[in-house]
């Protein structure tokens, strides 16, 4: 992923090779708490992954759609436009499935406000039984699988090229894909180089 170097990865940890440059100070796992540090990259800005050589990590994040629920005519339909959209694309490409811990503390506030806001019996037992699945559901560690396609590229210019025509080809298939955000590729980041020890989710890369 990303053409890291495999033999930089001790014991599911990213050990970074020493820095010769005088008066600098490589980061280690006492003192930096971003995986970009531990790794050969520039930066994480836009959504883009910026490395040394000057080449950019970046895509689209495809909202999930499960065919499985369509009948057999839909479910051809659909893996035959995916089929025609990927044969489109003429270029190198990431497809990446990763699990995201599932954020319910906007969910379980709202909740408990309508808890004390006096609800009649029944409203509050219905209230009362949420909040429960809502804590099963974290204590589970519950995740989101969320599906990605990157690409590499040296220009901007073909990085917006390539976004559009990723959506566009997406949005036949009637999938919606939107470009990545900076969170969204630390967490790619983070499942492929900590090994999920930090996050506790695990990542399947789809080839």
């Amino acid at each position: 992923m990303l053409y890291m170097n495999q033999n930089a990865m001790n014991n599911g940890k990213v050990q970074k090779k020493p820095n010769n440059t005088k008066g600098k100070k490589a980061p280690t796992s006492g003192n930096s708490i971003f995986t970009e540090n531990w790794v050969k990259i520039k930066s994480i800005k836009n959504g883009i992954i910026t490395l040394p050589s000057k080449e950019m990590v970046t895509g689209v994040r495809i909202e999930p759609r499960n065919i499985f629920i369509m009948d057999d005519v839909q479910q051809e339909n659909v893996l035959y436009a995916l089929k025609n959209c990927y044969n489109t694309f003429n270029f190198e490409f990431w497809l990446i499935a990763a699990d995201r811990p599932v954020d319910l503390s906007v969910y379980t506030s709202q909740l408990e406000l309508m808890l004390n806001s006096n609800l009649p019996p029944a409203k509050a037992k219905m209230v009362v039984q949420d909040l429960e699945k809502a804590d099963m559901f974290i204590n589970n560690q519950v995740v989101d699988t969320e599906y990605y396609l990157l690409f590499k590229e040296t220009s901007m210019e073909m990085i917006q090229q390539k976004i559009r025509a990723i959506i566009t080809g997406f949005a036949s298939c009637s999938l919606l894909a939107s470009p990545v955000t900076d969170d969204e590729l630390r967490v790619i980041l983070d499942n492929f180089l900590n090994g999920g020890v930090r996050t506790n989710f695990g990542t399947v890369v789809l080839k």
